[in-house]
């Protein structure tokens, strides 16, 4: 009797126009190479890479609608149409009246923090990011995680773990008081939790208590487009309403956010800064000419521009979201055959291998995660990159490491670049690695640098 055929198989929403070959090395050339790079992944050569999954941003593939729009720039000093049509799109998707584009993400970071941030001022949300709380204390700020303790738990299935706790964010302002709250940060979904979202339901439960105590609700919307779909996929009332208009809501109930353009918009540079509040908006036009360029093109290129714009009409569309947030779940779904402990549920934009787990013989004063990153990288030529004490820095006050719960290592898939073929290698690399992980040993720190240490940061072998 023939099988009956219970599940079809779903492929991705395009076909491949133009290749880049990729070089194949030997293990014994990459034991060579992370040893260079002082197994850092970020350190090494692109060309010593097989298959990149260090980040998302601006490593994406464009369109063939995008790579037309780059012979449409306007590279006019002022007033590119491709800055208007930009604008256009930010109205429209984002439901912002007021854009100003710069290079990438942690310039709008900059500049916002640099405006609403006070000496001695607190900014809560839902867990840092690197960038972001780097930002955030120069400019004389206290960064406070209020997300939900779910978040720090890498075995918990709940499915919003980019959640506010509204206890926490309620016992910081009756100590501090909400005067001393330069604002809320929220992001989604939250990148260091493992890629979660949160639901629309804590959205608004954040919103109207932000506004009962007059205190700024501030939007890290650079992969918005996935926290809408997992609302869609899991928020009751959401399964009819389309990527579009869930993002749209979204951003309805904040007074500003930041994009870093090289995730979501798929393009390989560019940023925004987009808010409803126009005093705001006048000081980061004014700003944005001291750091980036003038204000109708933020150290883009018009092209750069048009390529944004582009982006944001595909980034809403449901099939490219189902595929990219599919790509990640088979990924998933093939470590849970090896046993292989990872963050759940399984999140947007990447796998996050839970190293405290893998390597649970290193203690976090040996850098497990760091230690795996580089092990996958020797075994396969995998690239991915480290999320735990590395990446958490140290404190300011006491100068020591701060020691996250959360012990990551990121597998961060870029959008439209790799086929199953591509995961099926990294899922057989990384069980190899959990397979052999007990002959594993640690590393040390032998140089760091100021600020955002993982970028630079160089180790060697225990």
């Amino acid at each position: 009797m023939a099988k009956k055929l219970t599940k079809r198989s779903w492929a991705e929403p395009f076909k491949i126009k133009m290749v880049e070959p990729i070089k194949m090395t030997t293990r014994e050339q990459r034991v060579k190479a992370a040893k260079e790079a002082g197994y850092n992944t970020f350190l090494l050569k692109s060309e010593d890479v097989y298959i990149d999954l260090l980040t998302d941003s601006g490593t994406n593939a464009m369109s063939d609608r995008q790579w037309a729009g780059m012979m449409l720039g306007d590279e006019a000093y002022a007033g590119s149409r491709n800055f208007y049509y930009l604008w256009d799109n930010v109205k429209k998707y984002y439901g912002m009246p007021y854009l100003v584009p710069t290079h990438q993400g942690r310039a709008a970071e900059h500049m916002i923090s640099k405006i609403l941030i006070k000496q001695g001022d607190y900014v809560p949300g839902n867990m840092y990011f690197t960038t972001t709380r780097l930002h955030q204390e120069l400019a004389g700020a206290t960064f406070i995680d209020v997300i939900i303790d779910e978040a720090h738990n890498p075995i918990s299935e709940h499915p919003f773990k980019g959640n506010i706790d509204l206890k926490k964010l309620d016992k910081l302002i009756n100590e501090v008081g909400a005067k001393k709250i330069a604002y809320v940060c929220m992001a989604g979904p939250v990148n260091m939790a493992g890629g979660q979202p949160f639901s629309m339901a804590n959205l608004k439960e954040v919103y109207e208590y932000c506004k009962s105590h007059k205190i700024k609700l501030w939007f890290d919307a650079t992969r918005a487009t996935e926290n809408a779909y997992f609302i869609k996929e899991r928020e009751k009332g959401y399964a009819d309403k389309s990527i579009e208009q869930i993002l749209k809501e979204i951003c309805s109930y904040f007074e500003g956010l930041w994009v870093s353009a090289k995730k979501d918009l798929m393009v390989n540079i560019g940023g925004i800064l987009a808010t409803r509040n126009k005093k705001v908006y006048e000081e980061a036009r004014n700003m944005v000419v001291i750091y980036e360029g003038l204000h109708t093109y933020g150290g883009l290129a018009g092209r750069d521009m048009e390529a944004m714009a582009i982006g944001m009409e595909e980034m809403v569309q449901y099939d490219n979201i189902k595929a990219r947030i599919g790509q990640v779940e088979y990924c998933g779904r093939q470590l849970e055959k090896y046993g292989v402990p990872f963050v759940r549920p399984i999140g947007g934009h990447a796998i996050f291998l839970d190293a405290k787990r893998i390597l649970a013989h290193l203690p976090q004063s040996q850098f497990p995660a760091q230690t795996l990153a580089a092990e996958i990288y020797v075994d396969s030529g995998v690239r991915g990159m480290e999320r735990g004490v590395v990446s958490s820095g140290r404190d300011p006050v006491t100068g020591d490491h701060r020691y996250p719960k959360l012990e990551l290592v990121r597998l961060t898939f870029p959008r439209r670049v790799y086929t199953q073929a591509h995961i099926d290698v990294t899922v057989e690399s990384v069980a190899e690695v959990f397979e052999n992980r007990k002959k594993i040993k640690g590393l040390e720190m032998v140089y760091e640098p100021k600020y955002l240490r993982f970028f630079q940061a160089r180790f060697a072998k225990i």
